[in-house]
């Protein structure tokens, strides 16, 4: 690796680091662990291209520092998890951005999970369908569309639901202030977040993340 690469792997760490010591003081443990574990990695692509002893000692002993802290947040999550106390929360503000269904969830999405529950009170806006009619002939054409790729959707209807609940058979339960409406309608179907919901405006609202190992259907 170039001299060059090095420093730029180098500065890439340190400032990787750095923010998730700032996260770790936060006890934003979770975003802090990620931040540490991409920083350690970067600190190990720069470790096998430092030829010098001097530097490749102390580099060692950073990267044993950080991955013993690292370690140690993980144990302490992994315990909140199995306890049922774990809990983090996203305030999503008006007109803020990045904040798709995928950058939401893939978090907490892995190979564990096959089930998916989610209850969401009637959708009115008309952006989202002008009637009921319309909703359930929209959400059947999704049900056909999912069974084509192995996917089975049921659906339920209830007059008496007020909760906004997503659950995850891995044990992850996502709430949303505003169930799965947060997104703003878009201006224009050629405005760029008509097709990428990274792109378009939220309205405010608040998300909390909980898991239970035991989750069970709503």
């Amino acid at each position: 690796m170039a001299k060059s690469g090095l420093e730029s792997e180098s500065i890439a760490a340190s400032t990787v680091l750095k923010r998730a010591v700032e996260l770790d003081s936060e006890s934003r443990y979770q975003q802090a662990l990620v931040c540490y574990q991409e920083g350690i990695d970067l600190l190990l692509q720069v470790l096998r291209g430092t030829k010098d002893d001097r530097k490749k000692c102390h580099l060692r002993k950073k990267i044993s520092d950080y991955m013993d802290r690292a370690e140690n947040i993980k144990k302490y999550l992994d315990q909140e998890k199995e306890d049922g106390k774990y809990h983090k929360q996203i305030k999503i503000e008006a007109n803020a951005t990045g904040f798709s269904y995928e950058s939401l969830f893939q978090e907490y999405l892995n190979e564990a999970v096959t089930e998916v529950w989610i209850e969401d009170p009637y959708i009115r806006h008309t952006h989202q369908g002008t009637g009921k009619e319309q909703q359930i002939s929209g959400l059947e054409e999704i049900k056909e569309s999912l069974r084509n790729h192995g996917v089975l959707l049921e659906l339920e209807y209830s007059s008496a639901i007020h909760d906004r609940e997503i659950r995850f058979n891995n044990g992850w339960i996502i709430k949303i202030g505003r169930g799965l409406d947060y997104f703003k309608k878009p201006q224009s179907r050629f405005s760029l977040g008509y097709c990428d919901f990274d792109l378009r405006p939220c309205h405010e609202t608040t998300v909390d993340i909980f898991h239970n190992k035991h989750t069970k259907k709503i």
